[in-house]
């Protein structure tokens, strides 16, 4: 006997009802499993956690061996191309091959690249390395 305002149970299902009833229970979990197949396949395509930085070298003595991701690309990074733009800088010493990123730095955050407008170069070394990362991204970018 029931007790309290519930509702009568009368339920009249056929003897193999689950076979003719189509759950989606398994939604959020096909949702995580395609997710993560993404990320894979994005970090395949180009190695890197979330936006796209650059390789600086740390400031004191006692890391400046080392290479760790900065706060953003110089702007000029973005827009550097081969010997025309060098800006006075010693150009014998340039990597074979065009560098040509020339990235608005508007355009830059949107497709997933850190613009850092403060950050100066120093080094033609460390410039080209920047550059070249930005050429394979850019080669390699999957748009969502």
């Amino acid at each position: 006997m029931t007790k309290h305002n519930n509702v009568v149970p009368n339920g009249h299902f056929k003897k193999h009802w689950q076979n003719h009833v189509k759950t989606w229970f398994n939604q959020p979990a096909r949702k995580t499993r395609r997710r993560i197949a993404r990320q894979k396949k994005a970090v395949k395509i180009f190695p890197t956690a979330g936006p796209l930085r650059p390789l600086v070298h740390g400031q004191t003595l006692k890391y400046n061996m080392k290479v760790r991701a900065g706060r953003g690309f110089s702007l000029e990074e973005l827009k550097w191309q081969s010997q025309e733009c060098c800006l006075g800088r010693d150009t014998s010493k340039l990597l074979p091959g065009p560098f040509v990123a020339g990235i608005p730095k508007k355009f830059a955050p949107t497709i997933g690249i850190w613009v850092d407008h403060r950050r100066k170069n120093r080094y033609l070394e460390s410039l080209q390395a920047n550059v070249h990362r930005l050429k394979t991204y850019l080669n390699n970018h999957v748009t969502k």
